[in-house]
């Protein structure tokens, strides 16, 4: 059996989902707060922060593994609770404008993790897709309260919130996973030092065997 590396492969966090869902969340929440937040907003820079800062953070864990899953941890929680920021941030924004958080069990919400977006712009499409919808009574579901009562500017912002806050969703439930994963790892195997220490007892173990006996 062969010996593992002292510093394992890391870094690979553009593969990571969650890596994905949260900086298409950024892109969009960048997009939405040029278009609906007030440039010299304080809310207008912690949203952003917030999107960056769960990006960054999921990246830089990533990076960090190779030689400290204690580090990895700790900034994939950092993410999560950014990410976090984020929602409530967005929930603040429809209860003040008066907009609905969308049920969990709105068909919209599945309609558009299932759509798999990669880019802000089919984010957008879908978005605007759906008011087109909802203006023409094609929603397969009641939202005449929706245009009763904001006009098309404010509905589409709050299709925007709500879409946004999928994305968060999803990229919360894959952290949730992926930090009981790594919590797993490091109790079953340790990190760094536990690492260093294996990697040194084996090497003393293999010398002694093939190092040569006294008479």
């Amino acid at each position: 059996m062969g010996t593992k590396p002292l510093i394992p492969m890391h870094g690979g966090y553009r593969k990571l989902i969650s890596f994905q869902v949260a900086q298409l969340a950024f892109d969009v929440t960048v997009r939405f707060c040029d278009r609906y937040i007030e440039k010299r907003s304080r809310t207008r820079d912690q949203m952003v922060q917030a999107a960056r800062s769960g990006v960054q953070n999921i990246a830089e864990g990533s990076q960090a593994s190779g030689t400290s899953k204690k580090t990895e941890l700790k900034l994939t929680n950092v993410a999560r609770a950014s990410l976090e920021e984020l929602r409530l941030d967005y929930e603040d924004y429809l209860r003040q404008h008066g907009l609905p958080v969308w049920d969990r069990d709105d068909p919209r919400r599945q309609e558009l993790v299932d759509l798999r977006c990669t880019t802000a712009d089919d984010v957008i499409r879908w978005i605007k897709a759906v008011h087109d919808r909802g203006q023409s009574g094609q929603n397969g579901q009641d939202h005449k309260g929706e245009k009763s009562t904001a006009s098309t500017s404010s509905m589409i912002s709050g299709i925007a919130a709500n879409a946004v806050l999928i994305l968060i969703a999803v990229a919360c439930s894959l952290l949730d996973r992926q930090i009981a994963s790594l919590a797993a790892s490091f109790e079953n195997e340790g990190g760094f030092t536990e690492r260093l220490y294996r990697v040194r007892s084996e090497k003393r173990a293999a010398a002694s065997v093939t190092s040569p006996r006294g008479a």
